[in-house]
Formats: structure tokens, C-alpha cells, sequence
């Protein structure tokens, strides 16, 4: 699975990092998302995709594999 993310989508709700740490962080400065890992492991799949359909500024895109 690839990981894209659109900082300037972003607007810092956090909800990517509390559904998979693992994989996002957000900047301290700002509160943007940081990608940790853009091609994360197979047993973190289903929180990227709760990540991504909870991102309320629409920043994390997960492309077809």
C-alpha cells in the first residue's frame, strides 16, 4: 500500500494520528501531517484506511495497487 498526503490539504484535526500513529505525525509548528511511512506494513492497512476516511480536509489519498 502507498501512502500519499497533501499538506496543503491539511488542516492539522489530528484524526490521521490517532487512527495510525504508526504512520503519521504532525508537524509541532503547525499541526500539519507528517508522513512516518509511505508504504507502511500490511497489518496497518485497515487504520490507514480508517486515516484516510476520517481526514476531514480530504489530505491522505491512497492510490489503487
Amino acid at each position: 500500500m502507498k501512502v500519499i498526503v497533501d499538506q496543503d490539504a491539511c488542516i492539522g484535526s489530528g484524526q490521521c494520528v490517532l487512527s495510525s500513529p504508526q504512520v503519521f505525525d504532525q508537524r509541532d509548528t503547525d499541526g500539519i501531517v507528517v508522513l512516518l511511512q509511505d508504504s507502511p506494513e500490511p497489518g496497518l492497512r485497515e487504520a490507514v484506511h480508517e486515516a484516510a476516511r476520517i481526514c476531514p480536509g480530504l489530505a491522505i489519498t491512497l492510490p489503487p495497487s
